[in-house]
């Protein structure tokens, strides 16, 4: 069955063309069958809920399967290698990995996420900066030199790329176009599978509300 491929993001921002949550309401008139991927590298568990719940009340005068919720892009440990793998490449004394900031939960996340890659890199500072947020990534670079370091780059941890700073080199976007293209790929084949062999469409697998996933 052909599929179209539709692309939904949140904080983390979104490559090309795509689509808000806010924006999936016209699915529920719209003819033929879609299968939308969540555009998260692994850091915004609240995308999935959101386009599940709105997946679900666009598919509830639709026949069953017409609408698929892919798997999302990422997660938090496919992030973390996708940066020590672009922290390597950089070649820099220090990395300072920067994404939108959004959540007090999520922004703690993203310095965890330093953490694990400042573990497996031969990098010797990884740092965190939040675009619109505390520290901002001017002041993650000045860290980062008074910590001592010669060459920093900036890494995005998001889609979102942060504007050129004095002191610093731009290493991104993180996934080039053809990685993220076969990602995408390979994420709406696996959901068209799992409907073809197991009649699942990902919506009703996600927890609808932060109660159940917590408590769940």
């Amino acid at each position: 069955m052909f599929r179209d491929v539709l692309l939904v993001g949140g904080h983390e921002g979104l490559p090309g063309e795509g689509l808000a949550v806010r924006d999936l309401h016209f699915l529920a008139a719209r003819p033929g069958s879609a299968v939308v991927v969540p555009m998260t590298l692994g850091r915004d568990p609240e995308l999935i809920e959101q386009t599940a719940q709105a997946l679900k009340w666009a598919a509830r005068e639709r026949h069953a399967g017409e609408l698929l919720l892919a798997g999302p892009l990422g997660t938090t440990t496919d992030l973390i290698g996708w940066l020590r793998a672009a922290a390597c490449r950089a070649g820099s004394d220090a990395v300072l990995i920067v994404a939108p900031a959004s959540s007090p939960e999520q922004d703690a996340e993203l310095f965890k996420v330093a953490r694990l890659v400042r573990q497996y890199s031969p990098v010797r500072w990884v740092e965190v900066a939040l675009i619109g947020g505390d520290p901002n990534v001017a002041e993650g670079v000045a860290r980062c030199h008074r910590l001592g370091a010669r060459d920093v780059t900036v890494l995005p941890a998001a889609f979102v790329l942060p504007e050129p700073v004095e002191g610093a080199r731009i290493g991104g976007p993180l996934l080039g176009g053809a990685a993220l293209a076969g990602l995408v790929r390979q994420r709406a084949s696996a959901a068209g599978r799992r409907w073809s062999r197991h009649a699942d469409d990902g919506i009703e697998a996600v927890p609808h509300d932060r109660h159940t996933r917590e408590h769940g």
